[in-house]
């Protein structure tokens, strides 16, 4: 039997942060605490930090996604980073990607109590919707996998000069120091890292941003998305 903890009340950030979506922050947070919890979405000790490690760690996120721009958010989970970037960005469309059916029924429900129009709901690897999904501006993740594993999922789903946005922790400098093969390899001509939220979180979230040029994922990944736009093109002929 799950342990029953409770949701702290939400701190004043929040309330700045969200906006106009702070009361659909609320209700997500709740939901985290309870059907998050039940589901095995999230640990129970998550619970009393979900504002500040997860909620506002994520939406704040949104001071480096540009406007109006297609999202896919991979490895979705839960719903973090994409929803509460959702809450705070109604002007981005945004595809969360998740593969484990609780998972995306979880995140259907969420999506339909918040009224999120602008957020759709897939369920797939990353790897397997390479084709079927359209090439998105950002790519977002956040605790999915090491960068240049990320990366490999990541990066292919991003449009010529798109770019992938990973919140990380202190061995992001690291890991892009450890990826740089792998990046190179994918398309990838810029890296940096990014802290964001200052004022809104202590500590604040470090982002690591992987930029790509024409070939997002490098010659192999062009082959297979012109060969997945070949096929759809014949299809809709029929």
């Amino acid at each position: 039997m799950t342990e029953e903890v409770a949701l702290p009340q939400a701190p004043d950030e929040a309330r700045e942060v969200f906006g106009e979506s702070f009361p659909k922050a609320v209700r997500y947070a709740e939901l985290l605490a309870d059907a998050g919890v039940t589901r095995g979405l999230i640990g129970p000790r998550e619970v009393p930090r979900l504002w500040e490690r997860h909620l506002l760690n994520c939406a704040v996120l949104s001071e480096v996604v540009p406007e109006g721009v297609t999202v896919c958010d991979v490895g979705s989970g839960a719903g973090l980073p994409g929803i509460p970037l959702a809450l705070v960005r109604p002007d981005l469309k945004i595809t969360l990607l998740e593969p484990l059916l609780r998972r995306t029924n979880f995140l259907q429900e969420v999506v339909e109590l918040l009224g999120l129009d602008h957020v759709t709901v897939v369920r797939g690897r990353a790897e397997e919707v390479l084709g079927s999904l359209q090439p998105v501006h950002v790519v977002t993740a956040r605790a999915v996998a090491p960068l240049d594993r990320l990366a490999g999922w990541g990066v292919p789903l991003l449009r010529p000069y798109g770019e992938m946005l990973a919140l990380k922790g202190d061995t992001a400098e690291e890991e892009i120091n450890g990826a740089r093969a792998a990046l190179s390899k994918l398309g990838v001509v810029d890296t940096e890292v990014l802290h964001v939220g200052e004022g809104v979180v202590d500590p604040t979230s470090t982002v690591v941003r992987v930029v790509v040029g024409e070939s997002p994922g490098g010659v192999r990944f062009a082959a297979k998305r012109a060969k997945a736009a070949r096929t759809s093109r014949t299809r809709r002929r029929r």
